[in-house]
């Protein structure tokens, strides 16, 4: 069976590289499912869940805003965010969402600051909903 070369960027370094079987990817438009030998596409990813398969496991990572770009039997996506269930520290998470809703709430705010609060929530909702999903017993 043939494999994807999947590699994840964000700004700080490279979060994922590996051969994969699948990558399930969060667009814009829907969650993608990428196989080996999958169309050329270009695509904006949203802040949410990707998945990856590989050896009969499934690993998750949160990830941001961003793109992702399927050539041949490579995928590469540059997100602002990509974390692994145990690299995401709820309590900070929840910190962040409270402040980025607090944030919205005040008056005067410009639309930069509408959308820098609006991403932060979209980010944290994306850590919160992976590291709960993933709790055992949940």
């Amino acid at each position: 069976m043939s494999t994807l070369r999947l590699e994840i960027v964000t700004p700080e370094a490279k979060a994922y590289s590996d051969d994969v079987d699948m990558v399930v990817i969060p667009g814009a438009e829907g969650e993608l499912g990428i196989l080996p030998r999958h169309a050329p596409l270009l695509t904006t990813i949203k802040p949410g869940e990707l998945r990856v398969k590989k050896g009969g496991t499934e690993t998750a990572l949160a990830v941001g805003e961003g793109f992702a770009e399927v050539t041949g039997d490579r995928v590469t996506v540059l997100t602002d965010l990509a974390l692994k269930e145990s690299q995401i520290d709820e309590s900070a998470a929840q910190a962040a969402l409270e402040r980025a809703q607090a944030r919205l709430k005040e008056r005067d705010l410009g639309d930069e600051d509408t959308a820098a609060a609006e991403a932060s929530i979209a980010r944290s909702l994306a850590m919160l909903n992976l590291k709960r999903r993933r709790r055992p017993g949940a």
